[in-house]
């Protein structure tokens, strides 16, 4: 679980400045998958991952069109999720899809999300500079050869897997604020990328780890992804106490 929270925050400096309050959107994309997945008693992570790509996609291809930008692309795909996931979704199983439910994973499933994570910092770390050129001038960036289609597929794609490494112990619904509460917090404390960066991380990661102890050892019935969200949101509020340089 810590892993998720160290990725999700690698991602979310630059997800946060580039789609800001959008972010949660594209988690509910996963929505449809988790009800396929409950109705027909599969692995929810296949179903969500299956539907988070192909939301990706499509949310890559609408926003070339230059009819659309990015933020409608992402809300006619959420708007669509959200209804076909609550349709599909039996009623038992909707707190969970929206929720999530925090279970014992696998050897084998715990080595995935290991190079999931991998895969994440290693596109972060190997993009950052085109990353961060095509956020303050695209056209500068298109014109030092930057392909700016597959950059940003690249990217969402990147925060798609984030999604679903955390999907499940956090569920479609909290998934996004797990990404972008820590953000806000690193962005108030930093006046760098690099402090950004770091924390981002450091809010992630101590939401995570206090969440899990909370509900581990104080709070028992209190499911953990409402108690990651809201120790995540009191540590933003702290950092309101925190003099801004």
């Amino acid at each position: 679980m810590t892993e998720s929270g160290t990725v999700y925050s690698i991602i979310l400096a630059f997800l946060f400045a580039i789609v800001a309050g959008l972010v949660g959107s594209i988690s509910h994309v996963a929505l449809p998958g988790l009800g396929l997945a409950f109705l027909f008693h599969f692995n929810p992570l296949l179903g969500g991952g299956a539907t988070l790509f192909l939301g990706t996609l499509l949310i890559w291809k609408l926003q070339r069109n230059e009819s659309f930008s990015t933020e409608v692309a992402i809300g006619v795909v959420f708007a669509g999720s959200v209804a076909i996931g609550a349709a599909l979704t039996p009623t038992e199983d909707l707190v969970d899809a929206f929720f999530g439910k925090f279970e014992q994973i696998s050897g084998f499933t715990f080595i995935i999300g290991v190079l999931a994570v991998a895969l994440i910092v290693f596109f972060i770390f190997r993009y950052k500079s085109a990353l961060i050129l095509n956020l303050f001038s695209p056209e500068l960036a298109a014109a030092t050869g930057i392909n700016l289609n597959r950059l940003n597929l690249l990217f969402l794609l990147s925060f798609s897997l984030t999604v679903l490494i955390g999907l499940r112990f956090m569920g479609a619904l909290l998934a996004g604020a797990l990404i972008i509460v820590p953000a806000a917090t690193g962005r108030r404390l930093s006046n760098s990328i690099g402090v950004f960066l770091l924390a981002s991380t450091l809010a992630s990661v101590l939401a995570v780890g206090i969440g899990f102890l909370i509900n581990t050892y104080v709070f028992r019935s209190l499911s953990i992804a409402p108690t990651i969200v809201i120790v995540s949101v009191l540590l933003f509020c702290l950092s309101l106490f925190w003099p801004k340089t």
